[in-house]
């Protein structure tokens, strides 16, 4: 995937990306977190608007409902997109899980991977997530543009 990008700022374990956002709403600082789930197999990627920084005590929360509307979707996506394919180089046997805050983010995400999912393949498995409406469980299945999933999960090959 050759779109631009902003550069990214890792921590010292690549668990953490931050970036600056800059567009039509000024500068904004945004990041990137992979933690680890209840399932050590699967780490959620987390991304918003980086926001109540405490420099002492080095905690941070992420906005990931905050509207930016900064006029730089496409390239934001391509950000992510590029520290996703670096978190997954040091950690190739994690499964990365990820949905929007709302249904329409989840959306857009399913679009993206629809619309680069040629090249997402050649290095990614790439699953949607779906919910049982009878059981309530949750369940993968191979991506396909044409569902609504609930979220993602992709591992590296």
């Amino acid at each position: 995937m050759d779109y631009p990008k902003y550069d990214l700022k890792a921590n010292s374990n690549s668990t953490i990306f931050e970036f600056i956002s800059s567009g039509t709403q000024g500068d904004i600082l945004k990041v990137i977190k992979y933690t680890l789930m209840q399932n050590p197999e699967i780490v959620n990627l987390g991304f918003g608007d980086k926001i109540n920084i405490n420099e002492n005590m080095g905690t941070f929360d992420i906005d990931d409902v905050n509207i930016t509307d900064n006029g730089d979707r496409n390239i934001i996506l391509a950000t992510v997109a590029n520290a996703t394919y670096i978190f997954t180089e040091l950690y190739p046997d994690k499964f990365i899980f990820f949905s929007g805050s709302c249904k329409i983010r989840t959306r857009l995400y399913r679009i993206a991977i629809s619309s680069n999912y040629t090249e997402l393949v050649k290095t990614f498995f790439i699953f949607g997530i779906l919910q049982n409406s009878h059981t309530g469980k949750y369940y993968n299945v191979s991506f396909r543009k044409d569902i609504n999933f609930i979220g993602f999960l992709i591992k590296r090959k």
